[in-house]
């Protein structure tokens, strides 16, 4: 099990591509997150074929990954760290129940990566993800997550929601496989559903809020990429921000040392976040 980096092919590291060269078959998980090339740049800079392994087939149907690695090296390919955001432990533990040796090389993921902006990663509490709402569902339950790292005046790094191969509720219902295109979520879209939680939350009369319009936020996109963007402004500025093509992550800060300031102010993009920021009490 290798972890791919965060960029492009290059970003594997010399003890992976070592260990892809000399595996029998190659597998690229496929559905939590995904690089800046596809799966031809892969195959070409590894000199092997790579075969795609969706959600179904690496959470129920993993024996076919792991057929006849008794006999034959199988590599488990996952963008950023095996461990990072999205664990495959129960891949791991499927090897073990079959008595197969397993070997992990690890990578940089956003988890660690995220410290590019320059908030120190000791500073970081519990990660959350945000998901897509859809009209009949809008859970809010990371929210209660970041107003606990925030009342601890820690960072919050916010994972926001990839869909693919997803299928309609009728195309589910109708058993159709017929799949959606892949959507990326956004930073302006996140920023949007979590304003619309701070405004559920003033009705409801709540006076403790965890954040606000004003909030100080950091948005990252393609991170580790050579088209890696950065910027800080408030909650309400980034709902107006385009951050390119994906992936995007947001970060809500907590209580920040000095230097974490000065970093977040070069990456300000109005005058009034410069200004909330020079006036944070340090």
């Amino acid at each position: 099990m290798g972890g791919l980096g965060l960029g492009d092919a290059k970003d594997i590291t010399v003890k992976g591509l070592e260990v892809v060269k000399k595996c029998k078959r190659v597998y690229l998980e496929a559905y939590t997150s995904i690089l800046t090339v596809g799966k031809d740049a892969l195959e070409e800079f590894y000199g092997r074929e790579i075969i795609l392994a969706d959600r179904d087939m690496v959470e129920t149907n993993s024996d076919e990954i792991l057929s006849g690695a008794e006999e034959e090296d199988v590599a488990f390919l996952v963008v950023g760290d095996p461990f990072g955001a999205t664990t495959h432990t129960d891949l791991v533990l499927r090897a073990k129940e079959k008595g197969l040796d397993y070997r992990v090389v690890h990578n940089a993921s956003i988890m660690n990566a995220c410290g590019c902006c320059g908030l120190q990663l000791y500073n970081f509490g519990e990660t959350v993800s945000i998901v897509f709402w859809t009209d009949t569902w809008k859970p809010d339950s990371y929210y209660d997550k970041i107003k606990c790292n925030r009342d601890r005046n820690m960072h919050t790094l916010c994972l926001l929601d990839i869909k693919m191969k997803e299928q309609t509720i009728e195309n589910l219902m109708k058993g159709r496989k017929i799949f959606e295109p892949p959507r990326f979520m956004t930073v302006k879209q996140a920023s949007e559903q979590l304003l619309e939680i701070v405004e559920n939350k003033r009705q409801e009369g709540d006076n403790s809020l965890a954040f606000t319009e004003d909030t100080v936020c950091v948005g990252l996109s393609r991170v580790g990429s050579d088209a890696q963007r950065i910027v800080s402004a408030t909650l309400q500025e980034m709902t107006q921000i385009d951050l390119g093509e994906p992936l995007h992550s947001l970060i809500i800060p907590g209580e920040m040392h000095s230097l974490e300031r000065d970093m977040l102010l070069q990456f300000a993009i109005s005058d009034k976040t410069k200004n909330i920021l020079s006036s944070i009490c340090i």
